[in-house]
């Protein structure tokens, strides 16, 4: 077998390539002929921590905190809390990686190791500025130096090698990676934020130490699904279903973060504006009615003499200020019978619906006609569009984009065969 001082060299090698199974396995390796070599126990640590395995990176740098100790080697023992600072962080826990962080800087001797050191308490900083306070993360539950133990020596190899049983081996030399047991932050504290931009709906849930491998992450069209265990024992869930909009889920993609989750969904229609995360019952009776893909603004209306509005009509867009002067001129011709200047039986018939017929129709006919133009206008394209189901008569908000259609409670809104 080669010596450790050969494993060692090779290991060092397949970590600069990235290759960290390799480089463990040789350190693993140098180990079983070394056991109390404090070096070798570092570089495996760093070797698992940037393949993500950060409880055996914990392990092993903890092993060499207690060894580089037992030898009283200042540097050894700054570059081992150091390791063991970084993996802390990396599982989340604030306040213990802070406390090693300080232990690695007591024992830093020049520039370039507190230089590292300073680079990673920033790090640490930002985290810390992201949780509250009282925040269980920020707690210190670790100690100068950790309860664990050293492998031992049991026996010589026929070489003269001193080495451990396969037994002991198994046990200290490899570091046994552990079940993820949940989060540490408390139920009460898990919070959550969003944002939208014209193409995606971005969730940020903060929670800290989600075990990948036992969270659940569901993304369909119409419903997002969360879950992951606690610390406490049950299950946290988060779930919106059905979603305010219909979304592209196989365009949408997560990430599960030492201190959060974040989920980017692609919206099914760009420029969609969402008012929330989850559709209300009101919203999912028209949850089948396609938003039209463009609607005109308040800045192009003005500029325009004759606005067109998108309509599920089947006659095509509507000139709205057209049809607000074909009824006012009904208005006028009305006035006229009134006056006399017509007579003819027709202003009988014009008012025959208000003496007995519906008389709601005949009031909400009364209200357009002392309306002004825009009143007018609002109250036209808001009944049109909404396929009468709305009345509105405030035109700069109707005004600015197509009216949805609202159906009476157990009635459900279908499209227009076109």
């Amino acid at each position: 077998m080669p010596s450790p001082a050969t494993l060692s060299d090779q290991g060092s090698k397949a970590l600069n390539s990235q290759n960290y199974a390799q480089a463990i396995d040789l350190y693993t390796q140098a180990l079983r002929q070394t056991p109390e070599s404090p070096d070798y126990y570092l570089k495996r640590s760093t070797a698992y921590q940037r393949s993500s395995n950060y409880a055996s990176a914990l392990r092993d740098a903890e092993l060499a905190v207690v060894l580089a100790n037992k030898r009283g080697k200042r540097e050894l023992i700054g570059a081992a809390q150091l390791r063991r600072g970084i993996s802390l962080l990396m599982e989340g826990k604030l306040g213990d990686a802070g406390f090693c962080f300080s232990e690695a800087e007591k024992k830093a001797s020049n520039d370039k190791d507190k230089n590292l050191i300073g680079i990673w308490k920033g790090k640490l900083e930002m985290q810390l500025a992201k949780v509250d306070e009282d925040d269980i993360t920020r707690e210190v539950t670790v100690k100068e130096i950790p309860d664990v133990e050293i492998p031992k020596v049991t026996g010589e190899k026929k070489d003269g090698q001193t080495g451990l049983s396969e037994k002991t081996v198994a046990q200290a030399v490899t570091p046994p990676i552990s079940r993820p047991k949940g989060v540490v932050t408390p139920p009460s504290k898990i919070r959550h934020e969003w944002y939208q931009t014209s193409t995606h709906i971005v969730i940020t849930i903060y929670v800290k130490g989600v075990p990948k491998d036992e969270a659940t992450v569901e993304i369909q069209n119409t419903s997002l699904s969360i879950a992951f265990p606690l610390a406490s024992g049950p299950e946290f869930t988060f779930d919106l279903d059905p979603l305010l909009y219909p979304i592209k889920a196989d365009k949408s993609s997560y990430a599960i973060l030492p201190t959060k989750i974040e989920i980017k969904l692609e919206k099914q229609i760009p420029g969609q504006k969402w008012g929330d995360l989850e559709a209300s019952e009101a919203t999912q009776l028209i949850g089948t009615i396609p938003l039209p893909t463009t609607s005109a603004t308040p800045t192009s209306m003005a500029k325009v003499d004759l606005p067109l509005y998108p309509t599920s009509s089947k006659s095509g867009p509507k000139d709205w200020d057209k049809v607000a002067k074909d009824l006012t001129r009904s208005k006028k011709n009305k006035d006229i019978i009134e006056g006399g200047a017509i007579d003819t039986d027709e202003g009988t018939e014009y008012d025959s619906e208000a003496e007995s017929g519906d008389p709601v129709n005949h009031f909400f006919k009364k209200l357009y006609k002392d309306a002004d133009e825009d009143t007018r206008r609002a109250m036209m394209k808001s009944y049109v569009e909404s396929n009468g189901t709305a009345l509105s008569t405030n035109w700069k908000e109707v005004g600015k984009a197509p009216v949805e259609t609202s159906p009476p409670e157990g009635m459900v809104a279908h499209k227009w065969n076109s």
